[in-house]
């Protein structure tokens, strides 16, 4: 099922949740709204199930308005963080719950809801599990029958709220790996929250950064990560370097070093901000008349086969960070202490208002 949102407006006294919001979400799709906290995801998440009212705009399944319907006549399954299983109920109870307490006219019967059940244990891998009680199992055994509950009653969209955000670091890439492998299943128009870039990135079909309560950039993953729409989008997927100078005719200058700056061609003496991943620096050690950043090896992290390089500017301002191959750290020798020279080998540049505030480089 198709789900459209358009011009969603929320407020909650004076704080503006969401604003003037318009998103669609084709069927099939999954889908992860992600931004800082506060941003508004969760809001319109809730919106969507009918779990919240919208102030303004509208929310319609498949082309049809649901904005008036009830939650329960929605027919959307949620999962939230924290599982939210009934504790006195075994697994395969807790599963059925929803089955049970349909509608006398379409509750199956008690056959049918065994067997629907032993599937869903089985579709999420756990059909071990099925006498076992919440308090039994590990936290993502526990996500993962509390998504098998939301799928007991074939929801035409499943919505998920920081499905994983309880769970330590090792669990939460086994899960969304395995969450990524289920839609590919069953096909569930299904959209999560995150504030996680690389859960993000490896598990949706499409991402949708959101900031103060609006939509910064939609898209595939690769595109919005290789091509951001906003120094915002810029600096929250993933570390990222920022540099300040003066763009003008098309070149920006930060140091010593001038930048091609060729969308930036009617720049005059403009105030720009200039961003560039760790993968994106070269270095190399200093020699006089070197062009570039002059910088002091601070500190050299090899992990695998890459290699982290926390960078000092000399002349101060934010320190820097470069990745380069092991093997290259090892054939230069680099020591911490020493001065090296950083040059951008690919940026990408925005103009700055006059008077606006510096940004500060994302983590």
């Amino acid at each position: 099922m198709s789900i459209e949102v358009r011009n969603i407006t929320k407020r909650f006294g004076n704080f503006v949740a969401l604003d003037d919001v318009s998103l669609d979400f084709p069927a099939g799709d999954l889908v992860a709204l992600l931004g800082p906290s506060g941003c508004g995801k969760t809001t319109l998440l809730r919106i969507i199930a009918g779990l919240e009212s919208a102030d303004a705009g509208q929310v319609l399944f498949h082309g049809e308005d649901a904005s008036d319907r009830h939650a329960r006549e929605r027919k959307v399954g949620f999962v939230f963080q924290h599982y939210a299983l009934f504790r006195h109920m075994t697994v395969f109870e807790n599963i059925a719950f929803g089955l049970r307490v349909k509608r006398r006219g379409e509750r199956p019967s008690e056959a049918v809801i065994r067997e629907k059940v032993h599937s869903l244990l089985q579709l999420v891998q756990l059909d071990w599990l099925a006498d076992r009680y919440p308090s039994q199992l590990s936290g993502g055994q526990r996500q993962r029958i509390a998504l098998a509950r939301a799928l007991a009653v074939e929801p035409k969209v499943l919505l998920l709220d920081e499905p994983f955000g309880a769970l330590d670091a090792k669990v939460r890439k086994e899960l969304r790996r395995w969450l990524r492998r289920l839609h590919d299943e069953i096909h569930v128009t299904s959209i999560f929250v995150t504030h996680d870039q690389e859960e993000a990135l490896e598990v949706a079909d499409r991402v949708v950064l959101m900031n103060h309560g609006k939509v910064e950039q939609v898209g595939h993953p690769e595109a919005v990560y290789e091509h951001p729409a906003s120094p915002f989008v810029y600096g929250f997927l993933g570390s990222v370097n920022l540099f300040h100078g003066r763009a003008h005719d098309g070149v920006m200058k930060v140091g010593n070093t001038t930048l091609a700056a060729p969308e930036h061609a009617d720049a005059v003496d403009a105030p720009a901000v200039a961003y560039a991943r760790p993968h994106e620096i070269e270095v190399d050690r200093y020699a006089p008349g070197a062009t570039g950043i002059v910088v002091r090896l601070a500190r050299a992290l090899a992990v695998g086969s890459s290699a982290r390089l926390e960078l000092e500017p000399v002349d101060g301002g934010p320190p820097l960070e470069a990745e380069i191959p092991v093997e290259q750290l090892r054939s230069l020798g680099l020591r911490e202490g020493e001065t090296l020279v950083a040059r951008p080998k690919r940026m990408r540049i925005f103009i700055k208002p006059e008077g606006a505030p510096h940004e500060q480089v994302a983590a």
